[in-house]
């Protein structure tokens, strides 16, 4: 049932390019060697959050430098819920986040007087991988997840899940607790966030997650599409039965929501009080403009025209009372 799993989006493999340039150039970006065009707009914005979300929005802020380049753009990618710890303490402009803000990390907000808007950037889903040499798991029902990643599962080899498949210990790999995409995931499979088996291993980086399957024919994980598809040559993809059968995280199945229950929108949260500088203002309409096709680039996929034309008009409002 379903279809074979495709490649990405044609330049996915830019997202290993961007995850290097935003742990060092973006991170430290300084001015020091000048490229690009002066515009005459200065200014600096600090964004941080989802690692998931980073390489749209470092490649949205590599693309804009290079038009405004005396805009610094520092782009970080601490996670989710410690990047809305800075966000909601007024540290950082911009949050990337691939969850909606907490209940606490809106009390957190109201507290030191951050008001907030949130806009949805891109689509994603998380993919759910195995070792290329795994070839008795081709597809696991909603049901069949929960038994293998919730709170005290008792399912420790394949065949625990399975009396046809082997007598062999799984190993667990994920995102930590400090991701949204651990609180996605762990929400949607497992019912609560943090609902999660205590022997997994849990990284606030996918790449370790990557290579943590690769090297284990017995190995399981979680994380962002975009990852598998980099790396689709080392891994290979189990799909998800949600009751309308076995379906692998594609392109058209993400985009047209039928990827279910792992396809997820995400969001860059804007500090309001940060749209007084007008450099804020330009690159958010910027960012709007662009991520279209930057989210196909670093392997994620688009959000509707109608989407963004709303967000546009959404933000046109707001900034009236600083223009």
């Amino acid at each position: 049932m379903g279809t074979e799993p495709m490649s990405g989006a044609d330049g996915v493999s830019r997202r290993r390019v961007l995850l290097g340039v935003a742990g060092s150039s973006l991170m430290g970006l300084s001015g020091c060697i000048v490229h690009g065009e002066d515009s005459g707009l200065e200014g600096e914005i600090v964004i941080d959050g989802s690692n998931t979300l980073l390489p749209n929005s470092a490649l949205v802020a590599e693309q804009f430098n290079w038009e405004n380049n005396q805009v610094q753009i520092p782009v970080r990618g601490s996670g989710t819920g410690a990047g809305f710890q800075q966000f909601c303490r007024g540290e950082t402009d911009l949050q990337n986040a691939s969850r909606d803000i907490a209940d606490d990390e809106q009390d957190l907000c109201d507290s030191n007087d951050v008001d907030w808007i949130q806009l949805e950037v891109v689509t994603d889903g998380l993919a759910i991988m195995k070792h290329p040499e795994n070839d008795w798991c081709d597809c696991l029902t909603t049901d069949e997840l929960r038994e293998l990643w919730e709170s005290g599962s008792d399912v420790e080899t394949w065949q625990d899940l399975d009396d046809e498949w082997p007598d062999e210990e799984i190993s667990f790999y994920g995102r930590d607790t400090a991701s949204g995409t651990f609180d996605y995931f762990t929400e949607t499979i497992n019912g609560d966030v943090g609902n999660i088996r205590s022997d997994y291993s849990g990284t606030p980086d996918t790449n370790a997650i990557i290579r943590g399957v690769r090297g284990n024919r017995n190995a399981i994980g979680f994380g962002g599409a975009g990852y598998y598809y980099e790396n689709e040559d080392d891994l290979d993809l189990i799909a998800v039965d949600d009751g309308d059968g076995c379906i692998y995280p594609e392109p058209d199945t993400i985009e047209e929501g039928t990827y279910t229950p792992l396809s997820r929108p995400m969001y860059l949260y804007v500090r309001e009080q940060a749209l007084e500088r007008e450099v804020v203002r330009v690159f958010l309409r910027y960012y709007l403009d662009n991520t279209q096709q930057t989210a196909r680039d670093v392997g994620f996929y688009a959000v509707p025209d109608e989407t963004i034309d709303a967000q546009h008009e959404k933000l046109d409002e707001l900034f009236e009372e600083y223009e």
